[in-house]
C-alpha cells in the first residue's frame, strides 16, 4: 500500500475518534474508540513496512494493543497515560481484535482489486 495513502488513513481514523467522541457519549466512543486505537496501529505498521501482509499487520497491531491493554495491570507512568490508559479493561481486548480484523478484512481487498487499466 502507499505510503501516502496510508499516512492518509492514519488522519482519517484520528479524525473518526474524534468525531465520534464529540457525537456520542457512554459505550459507543469507548469502544469504537478501542478498535479505532488499533486501527490507527495498524496504519502505522502498514506506513512502515508497506509490502507487509494483512494477516502480519494485524498481528502487530492487535499485538501491540494488547500489550499495552495489560500492561495497564501495572502502573502506567504518569505523562503516559492520556495515550497508553491507566485503567485494565477486558472487553476492550475483544475490540481491539474487532479493529485489526476489520483492517485485515479491508488491506486484503485493498490488495485483491483489478489493477488500472493503462491507456
Amino acid at each position: 500500500m502507499p505510503r501516502p495513502l496510508s499516512a492518509l488513513t492514519i488522519l482519517v481514523v484520528v479524525a473518526c475518534g474524534l468525531a465520534i467522541r464529540a457525537l456520542w457519549d457512554g459505550p459507543v466512543p469507548k469502544y469504537a474508540g478501542d478498535a479505532l486505537y488499533t486501527a490507527m496501529i495498524y496504519a502505522f505498521a502498514v506506513f512502515a513496512l508497506p509490502k507487509v501482509r494483512p494477516w502480519v499487520a494485524a498481528a502487530i497491531s492487535a499485538g501491540l494493543s494488547w500489550a499495552i491493554e495489560f500492561a495497564q495491570l501495572w502502573k502506567i507512568p504518569e505523562p503516559l497515560r492520556p495515550v497508553l490508559g491507566s485503567t485494565f479493561n477486558p472487553p476492550d481486548l475483544l475490540w481491539y481484535a474487532v479493529g485489526a480484523a476489520v483492517c485485515w478484512a479491508a488491506h486484503a481487498l485493498w490488495l485483491r482489486r483489478p489493477a488500472p487499466s493503462s491507456p
